[in-house]
């Protein structure tokens, strides 16, 4: 199974809305963080009356026989917490294992860069082992623990001392992810794949959906391949199989096929259609997957020397989207102005 083509529609999936253009985090847009796909802890769900999904299930169709194998993958971004502080007595070494005072600020500069505090994001994933379709029920259910963690990442002075701190911080998330099949016809089995978010959090009275964020996983969708084996269409099942879409009971997702072969499905909270595709104009990721290239590169290269600037400083994601716009060649932003796919002959209105 190749998940190549596939993780390249996904990524534009987890980053859709991580930062949006001008891509600063002093922009009113970028204030408050925001994702298709995030399930928050199930006990903040259930206090807020299940306005915040807890829990995503996707539901497929696979044609199966006796060989065939399927692989489940899910992923998701975890919120990193980007803190930044001064410290007390600047230094020349940071001995390890001692955290130096700090006073966090919300700004600080130091060699000519100017750091803010920020929501930056780790990806996370699982891959299962080969799984038989046809034996799904016996599956136990799987918890994944991911660990908090904190790290710090010294900021220098000319003189080559630690005078500043950027602090990440991350919590410890549990997900559960549970499998199932059920037959529904001769060799088709409904695959059920159930991703629940059992991560401890509180207390809940006195925490917000800011809060609550620390705890989620954000854009999170899944990836489905088989071999030997194919998945069926729910969008445009063949004619024996019309009635078996209607089993399939998906929330807060959408399995589409991926790629010319029926061997991969991406299901995800964004509403597409069998067999998308990245653009070959694209030069990469812009994140706003709704969005035309050509405007928002454009856009970039009338920032303002200092909006650049916080930009290319903000975030490293970022910094990589200003560099490549501005390094871009002519001839490539040629290609983004506009190319004609798919011409067909129009049909003939009947008389």
């Amino acid at each position: 199974m190749n998940f190549d083509q596939v993780e390249k529609i996904a990524d534009a999936v987890l980053y859709e809305g991580y930062m949006l253009y001008p891509y600063r985090p002093s922009s009113v847009k970028n204030q408050r963080r925001w994702n298709f796909g995030v399930l928050c802890p199930r006990s903040y769900s259930e206090q807020q009356q299940g306005s915040d999904a807890w829990m995503m299930q996707t539901e497929c169709l696979i044609n199966a026989n006796p060989s065939t194998r399927l692989v489940v993958k899910v992923r998701f971004l975890q919120i990193v917490r980007r803190s930044v502080g001064k410290l007390r007595t600047p230094e020349q070494e940071t001995p390890e294992g001692v955290e130096s005072e700090i006073d966090f600020v919300d700004r600080l500069e130091v060699g000519g860069r100017v750091y803010h505090p920020w929501q930056e994001a780790v990806e996370r994933e699982f891959t299962s082992a080969l799984l038989d379709p046809a034996s799904l029920s016996s599956l136990a259910s799987l918890h994944l623990p991911f660990p908090a963690g904190r790290q710090c990442e010294y900021l220098r002075d000319e003189q080559g001392r630690a005078v500043g701190v950027i602090v990440r911080e991350w919590e410890r998330l549990t997900a559960l992810v549970q499998c199932d099949s059920t037959r529904c016809d001769d060799g088709v089995f409904r695959v059920t794949v159930r991703v629940s978010n059992l991560s401890e959090f509180g207390p809940i009275a006195t925490i917000d959906r800011e809060d609550a964020l620390g705890f989620s996983l954000v854009s999170a969708h899944t990836i489905l391949g088989v071999e030997h084996g194919e998945f069926v269409s729910l969008l445009d099942p063949p004619p024996d199989l019309k009635d078996l879409p209607a089993l399939c009971h998906n929330v807060g997702t959408w399995p589409v096929l991926v790629g010319d072969e029926a061997e991969t499905v991406l299901s995800s909270p964004i509403i597409l259609y069998d067999r998308p595709q990245i653009a070959p104009e694209s030069a990469g990721n812009l994140f706003d997957s709704t969005e035309i290239d050509e405007i928002l590169s454009l856009r970039i290269l009338t920032l303002t020397d200092e909006e650049k600037r916080e930009m290319r400083q903000s975030d490293e994601r970022a910094r990589e989207i200003l560099e490549r716009t501005e390094n871009m060649p002519e001839e490539q932003f040629m290609k983004l102005h506009g190319v004609l796919r798919g011409l067909t002959p129009l049909k003939e209105e009947a008389r």
